[in-house]
């Protein structure tokens, strides 16, 4: 047993430095796993889990959502989603100081609720804003560090490729987490908000007036938003009413964009079929990641890694809360080496059991063990504040996706200055996962109401 477990650990290590030499995570995983599970128990094993593994996986009808929230997501970004999206916020805030700032933010969580990827919405509302931004003589650490702080929107917003993974992995409802999401996502947008507010109050210079529009301009942007917020309410509301389950209302989200991008007249047949070869790039990607992620998970368990590390926890002495938070601190390390799908694909299979350990071990529903709440309150509560740290991770230095995203964009600020632009955004999050910690409700209510 003891031998397993060095193989086990050996084998995140030579993860970790497949990683570093920028070795694609799912082959990455694929590798270690499929080489460990050979050590362990010999090829014979080894080939016969690869010969169902896949179909195992891919056959699970909870994936399906996952192509068709991505084509969602490409049509709208060629539909000029994010164009509107600007204009209508920048017509409602940009009069204000600071106001430009705030509508990219504005922009960039309402297109995340219809995009749910983090680079893409950074990229995307970065295409759109930032000549806005440079026009009005936006400070390029104001403009540039809203932007990559803006993009994390699109991860926790649903819909969110990144929140339906993690459902699947720890057997959560798809429903019930975009349910969760809800009330901290707007936490997110309000605190971002304020984060600009307080930076042009410091620094008038950095974050000037805009234009006050007309009526007309005014009107004429403001239902500019209508197409975006009738398919936000009809394919999440119909979720959260009961109507669809999550893989009907996003294929009825993918008809809607295309519709409203076609009677627009912004759809063409080019559009249409750049966005098919990018959702199948896309989540071919991700189900290579998945079952790489399997393997590995698979290798670990035999190895008796996560029941290690559980039973270290659990005997460390250490308080729950002071476990999570050191298991979030961890997460934050990990996005500096990797995209928010990898990390919850390689963290949680080992986190959870931890925390289901502390907490569904010790619970006993009255007595306060653990964290004192059921494990599928656990759940909902933990995902939650492991996308926020997945979040930070974007946006962390040295390596912070989204940061390299809109630097490629802007060109003419230094890298130093995005960083630096994202530091009160970053500041921003840590407020928000503390509130979050001290106050689960908040993100349970809106489960408990609606499915009481």
């Amino acid at each position: 047993m003891q031998d397993a477990l060095l193989t086990g650990f050996a084998g995140l290590g030579v993860l970790i430095a497949l990683i570093a030499i920028r070795m694609p995570i799912g082959l990455s995983m694929m590798l270690v796993g499929g080489v460990g599970v050979t050590l362990l128990n010999g090829p014979a094993i080894f080939m016969s889990q690869l010969k169902t593994l896949a179909y195992g996986q891919f056959s699970n009808y909870d994936l399906s959502v996952v192509p068709m929230f991505v084509l969602m997501g490409a049509l709208a970004t060629r539909a000029g989603f994010s164009r509107d999206l600007f204009r209508a916020a920048n017509a409602w805030f940009g009069r204000m100081r600071g106001g430009t700032a705030m509508a990219a933010i504005a922009g960039c969580a309402t297109f995340g609720a219809v995009c749910g990827s983090s680079l893409a919405t950074a990229s995307t509302m970065g295409k759109v804003a930032l000549p806005e931004l440079r026009r009005y003589n936006y400070s390029g650490a104001l403009a540039t560090g809203t932007l990559a702080a803006g993009g994390v929107l699109g991860i926790l917003i649903p819909p969110s490729v990144v929140l339906i993974i993690y459902a699947i992995i720890v057997e959560a409802n798809i429903v019930t987490m975009f349910m969760a999401a809800f009330i901290p996502g707007l936490m997110a947008v309000a605190l971002f908000l304020l984060t600009i507010a307080v930076y042009v109050w410091f620094r008038p210079e950095a974050g000037p007036r805009g234009e006050v529009p007309d009526r007309a301009e005014f009107v004429a942007a403001s239902l500019g938003v209508v197409p975006v917020a009738l398919i936000f309410l009809l394919v999440i509301g119909g979720i959260y009413g009961g109507f669809f389950n999550p893989t009907p209302a996003a294929a009825v989200g993918v008809a809607l964009v295309w519709l409203f991008g076609t009677f627009r007249g912004r759809m063409r047949w080019d559009d249409i079929s750049g966005a098919l070869l990018e959702t199948a790039k896309t989540a071919g990607m991700i189900y290579l990641i998945i079952l790489g992620a399997e393997m590995l998970k698979i290798f670990m368990s035999r190895a008796g890694v996560p029941q290690a590390a559980a039973e270290w926890m659990g005997n460390s002495g250490l308080a729950p809360m002071t476990i999570l938070v050191l298991l979030l601190v961890s997460l934050i390390i990990l996005g500096c080496l990797m995209d928010s799908l990898s990390m919850i694909l390689l963290a949680i299979p080992f986190f959870w059991p931890v925390l289901l350990e502390i907490n569904g071990g010790l619970y006993q529903g009255a007595d306060g063990a653990g964290f004192g709440m059921s494990t599928e309150d656990l759940k909902i509560w933990f995902g939650i504040l492991a996308l926020i740290v997945v979040e930070l991770g974007l946006i962390t230095p040295p390596v912070g996706m989204n940061v390299f995203v809109i630097s490629a964009l802007a060109r003419d600020t230094p890298m130093s200055e995005t960083f630096k632009g994202v530091m009160p955004f970053f500041g921003a999050e840590l407020i928000r996962v503390a509130i979050l910690l001290a106050f689960p409700i908040i993100t349970l209510w809106l489960p408990r109401y609606l499915s009481g």
